[in-house]
């Protein structure tokens, strides 16, 4: 499908009649029906093989909403997506978004167990699977019996053709309308429990600060190419409805996916990790492509390495923003912007950036108290991004979030005199592989019980492609010899792929303080010896 002519056509027609995301609304509702007046033939959603305008989008979201309504469901109710990105997601979180039901995405990459986990956590009422999952969700279907509804997505395409507009009750501003999980230190994972106002309030400030990386004009076009499951994913969903924007989606990162979203969609903003990066400058196709519409790539996860930055600017000619965030905090909260990024490296590179407009910054002390300028201590923020609080977990939504307001991020930073924030170490003990966050509990939990191992810790080691690389450093039992394959198929049969060690080394005992409790940094520091930090 080529809409690209089309896109900026319509794009050209309502830049002129319209000012961009300048508006005081705070909810799915409010946007979905000014925007279905405003612009109503404007493409609001397309992907491979479909396109729909913001009539037909205000009009399948109202029918959704009628659809929830006939399976009983209320404001404060959980639904649940298993399946990739799709037009059907983002038509299903927004139809259920204005009236107040909770979107959940679970990573489709989870492996099944975890999947069951998440879905009872929710205690949703009905989940949807996407193309292709119907028949993956089979062997947890007896562990999530409490679900009512199993929809898939041809079906749920058929009730939404044949439903009529619901008449509802729309969701206020400090509603959740979306629920992220986020690896948990404990071993499972948090449900980060979004509103309106986590989503939409923040970029009220934005559109108020005169940056103009931070505008969008009528001629953008916002690919969605990150996992809907990850605030990166979602969130630039979010982003084309609030600025009544074409989205685009990708139902999985693909180089041949971006430069087709490039080439025939006209895209000019996305958000990728430093690792998909990497495999479109590798690309035999990268250098055959037309990027002149392309104007940002927002990247996050990891700091992007001057080589690859070099060999982006050359290949692009696009501008490069980082941008910093956590699901708690509704995603970016601070981005390096444009003009730190040089080719030839400088200090401000290896900084995270500093804090958007309408965002608090700090780094503090165990207590809470502020440093001063240039000390290492804990990151924390306040803004209208931090999340409702965790699902269900009063005493881990506190240890996070105190009642004034300020969030910890779990990452040792300092700040510079500027405000500029470089991120030190973690505090908590989180690997991101490929930008993908891996919590060694969970990993160590999967592992516990094999046969042949007496302890394990796991932790993250530099890896040229996707960051960090998981490594399992694992203790036999007395008489026992343990083979690296065995325990990487082990753990594959539990977690998801991309959190099953990558290697296992096998060391007698492991290195722990006077209280017992593992030395983490011990075990890390061979690997990352020549780094000044260890985060990679």
């Amino acid at each position: 499908m080529n809409i690209c002519m089309l896109a900026m056509e319509e794009n050209a027609m309502t830049a002129a009649t319209m000012t961009l995301g300048k508006s005081p609304f705070l909810t799915f509702d409010e946007f979905i029906r000014h925007w279905a007046s405003e612009c109503p033939d404007k493409t609001a959603l397309s992907d491979a093989e479909r396109r729909w305008s913001y009539a037909d989008l205000e009009q399948r979201t109202a029918k959704v909403a009628a659809i929830l309504q006939a399976m009983g469901l209320v404001k404060g109710d959980r639904i649940v997506w298993v399946g990739k990105n799709s037009d059907l997601y983002f038509t299903l979180f927004y139809g259920a978004a204005r009236m107040g039901v909770v979107m959940v995405p679970v990573g489709w990459r989870l492996a099944p167990a975890e999947w069951a986990f998440i879905i009872n956590d929710t205690g949703a009422k009905a989940v949807f699977t996407g193309r292709g999952f119907d028949e993956a969700i089979d062997p947890i279907r007896n562990e999530i019996s409490n679900v009512a509804h199993i929809i898939s997505a041809d079906r749920a395409e058929q009730m939404i053709e044949g439903a009529a507009p619901g008449v509802f009750d729309p969701a206020g501003p400090d509603d959740p309308v979306l629920q992220l999980y986020t690896s948990g230190t404990t071993g499972n994972p948090k449900g980060a429990v979004l509103s309106n106002r986590n989503l939409f309030a923040l970029r009220l400030n934005k559109d108020n600060d005169d940056i103009p990386y931070l505008q969008l004009s009528g001629d953008d076009v916002i690919l969605v190419a990150m996992p809907c499951a990850h605030i990166g994913g979602t969130g630039l969903g979010v982003m084309a409805i609030a600025a009544g924007l074409p989205g685009h989606v990708l139902d999985e990162f693909t180089p041949d996916g971006f430069f087709d979203a490039v080439e025939n969609i006209g895209i000019t903003r996305l958000f990728i990790v430093p690792a998909a990066l990497q495999m479109l400058i590798n690309h035999p196709r990268c250098r055959q492509v037309d990027y002149s519409r392309l104007k940002y790539i927002l990247y996050g996860a990891a700091p992007i390495p001057l080589e690859l930055l070099r060999q982006c600017i050359e290949v692009f000619g696009t501008e490069f923003i980082q941008v910093y965030g956590m699901t708690e905090t509704t995603g970016t909260i601070i981005c390096l912007p444009p003009e730190d990024h040089d080719p030839a490296g400088n200090e401000r590179m290896r900084a995270a950036g500093k804090a958007l407009p309408g965002v608090e910054l700090k780094i503090a002390d165990d207590s809470g108290n502020e440093l001063p300028r240039g000390t290492v201590g804990e990151l924390m923020t306040r803004s209208s991004n931090n999340m409702v609080g965790y699902w269900n977990l009063p005493d881990a939504t506190r240890s996070t979030m105190g009642e004034d307001g300020w969030i910890r991020t779990g990452d040792a930073a300092y700040m510079d005199d500027d405000g500029y924030v470089f991120i030190h170490d973690r505090v908590k003990d989180m690997i991101i592989t490929g930008g993908e966050n891996v919590y060694p509990a969970q990993v160590e939990s999967a592992i516990y019980g094999h046969p042949d191992i007496l302890e394990v810790a796991v932790i993250g080691i530099p890896d040229a492609q996707w960051g960090e690389a998981v490594k399992a450093v694992c203790v036999p039992k007395p008489g026992h010899d343990i083979d690296e394959g065995s325990v990487i198929a082990w753990t594959r049969e539990r977690l998801a792929g991309f959190k099953v060690p990558k290697s296992v080394d096998i060391i007698t005992a492991l290195p722990r303080n006077a209280s017992g409790k593992i030395l983490r940094k011990d075990l890390r520091a061979p690997y990352w010896k020549g780094y000044d930090r260890q985060v990679n």
